[in-house]
């Protein structure tokens, strides 16, 4: 649980997965729909891609919070891809996973592991997510 709430935001949808979301300050807007492989046409955004976005810039942020406080220089190039999938699961309902390839160029794999472990210790959406969903760790 958190101790101090550092930032909070709030965003309204309407419509569901074929609707409308957008931030109570107005800096995102955008248009839900279902992808096609859910039966949908595919012309907005659905919450899977939202996910994947978010989860993806905020483990690259904790990298780099780890590497600073580490005193390691990650190179600019240094990227994240979240792949977030959506399925029936074996105990009923729905659920996601969640796969991470991360990319450091120019950092030794020994040491990329040790990062990216270290950062999944910290990032909020990892910590969200751990006992919940499966997130796959890859180094690309």
């Amino acid at each position: 649980m958190l101790t101090k709430t550092l930032y909070s935001t709030s965003a309204t949808a309407t419509g569901g997965r074929d609707g409308r979301a957008r931030t109570a300050d107005g800096s995102l807007n955008v248009w839900l729909d279902m992808p096609v492989e859910l039966g949908g046409k595919g012309h907005g955004n659905n919450p899977e891609q939202l996910f994947a976005a978010g989860y993806s810039a905020c483990f690259l942020s904790a990298m780099k919070n780890v590497a600073a406080s580490q005193k390691i220089t990650l190179a600019a190039e240094t990227a994240v891809t979240a792949v977030v999938g959506i399925g029936p699961r074996a105990a009923g309902g729905f659920g996601i996973s969640a796969a991470l390839t991360i990319d450091i160029p120019g950092m030794d794999r020994e040491a990329a592991q040790a990062l990216v472990e270290a950062a999944h210790s910290v990032c909020p959406y990892s910590n969200a997510l751990r006992g919940n969903v499966d997130v796959a760790l890859n180094l690309a």
